[in-house]
């Protein structure tokens, strides 16, 4: 046994019912490609022939960032691309992933289990809760998956249906209902022709002139972010992280301006209780756990195996390493039910 009980630890901030955090190593877990994948896959499937004459230099700019080891999110703030030039990147992000995306859901028809963020949702409504809320970063319909294994109602931002339209929050009514606020849009989000948005359930059967509505990292994603949909969605999610008092952060990295200050500001000034579990914490995430005054804090992440897993915690000075896989969701729902 540890030195101190962080099984009760973690039982006492599920308790609380926590908003869950999607961050992109929680979509890892699944093969979906990280950010390293994305940068080769744009490189090689981009064609500098489609590419703007005024972006030549930029365009060879952002490639000879990516040849020379800067990360993807790092080029794309360097180099300030014309909107013409970001849509093509769009369009192979949405490509990668969205290919990916589609063969999960081919391979999770039929499996009861293969999801167990699903299992925790159905979990935490056994009790009398009538509305979960999940944050993500990720632009990957996992959530939404889970959330169909389980028979769960999930609102997104769009009416209920096969093609679906903006709605509000109470647009239908249903005894539990998991809110999953997607802050840099999803694969099933488009324009039309028409500048209007809409959500596509079978994605790959869009309409040729339906543009994939994500934000990928760099300048244009700041002012996109100020546009619907994705004004109501940052709202709601921030309205979301202010109510709550617990969090569940699962493969966040904390890089991302639209979602970690106002959950930082409640754990630091308010108290609230944060769980991260990760394959590794980000330097990021260790020095805002670890050094940023947060007084209620445990974290979970890989060690030397995959059946072992390091704990930081807020009750102890110095990290524990235990011979029990924790750090994957599959592991710390064995720890909480």
């Amino acid at each position: 046994m540890a030195e101190f009980d962080f099984y009760k630890q973690a039982q006492s901030y599920y308790k609380l019912a926590p908003l869950i955090v999607l961050g992109s190593g929680a979509s890892m877990a699944y093969g979906l490609p990280g950010m390293a994948e994305l940068a080769v896959y744009i490189k090689d499937n981009v064609d500098p022939a489609l590419i703007p004459s005024a972006d030549t230099g930029s365009w060879s700019e952002f490639c000879g960032l990516l040849d020379t080891g800067t990360d993807l999110e790092a080029a794309l703030h360097q180099v300030n691309l014309s909107e013409e030039a970001t849509e093509l990147i769009i369009q192979a992000v949405w490509d990668l992933i969205n290919s990916r995306d589609e063969e999960i859901y081919r391979q999770s028809i039929g499996k009861n289990s293969m999801f167990p963020l699903g299992t925790m949702l159905s979990h935490m409504f056994k009790t009398s809760l009538s509305g979960l809320d999940v944050v993500t970063t990720n632009y990957d319909c996992l959530a939404e998956y889970a959330c169909d294994q389980e028979d769960l109602y999930h609102y997104s931002g769009f009416s209920h249906g096969y093609t679906r339209r903006l709605a509000e929050p109470n647009h239908i009514s249903c005894p539990r209902k998991v809110n999953i606020w997607k802050v840099h849009g999803s694969l099933d989000w488009f324009y039309s022709p028409q500048d209007e948005t809409m959500s596509i359930t079978k994605s790959s059967l869009r309409p040729d002139d339906f543009r994939p509505q994500i934000v990928t990292p760099g300048v244009q994603k700041y002012r996109k972010t100020h546009l619907e949909p994705y004004r109501s969605i940052i709202g709601n999610a921030d309205t979301a992280i202010s109510k709550a008092s617990s969090y569940l952060c699962i493969g966040f990295g904390f890089n991302d301006e639209h979602i970690q200050p106002k959950l930082l500001k409640k754990c630091q000034k308010d108290g609230a209780c944060i769980i991260v579990i990760t394959y590794a914490l980000t330097a990021q995430a260790k020095a805002l756990l670890l050094e940023g005054g947060i007084s209620n804090y445990l974290a979970i992440e890989r060690a030397g195996n995959d059946n072992q897993s390091r704990i930081y915690s807020s009750l102890i000075q110095d990290p524990i390493i235990v011979d029990e896989d924790r750090w994957s969701l599959e592991g710390f729902l064995r720890l909480i039910m």
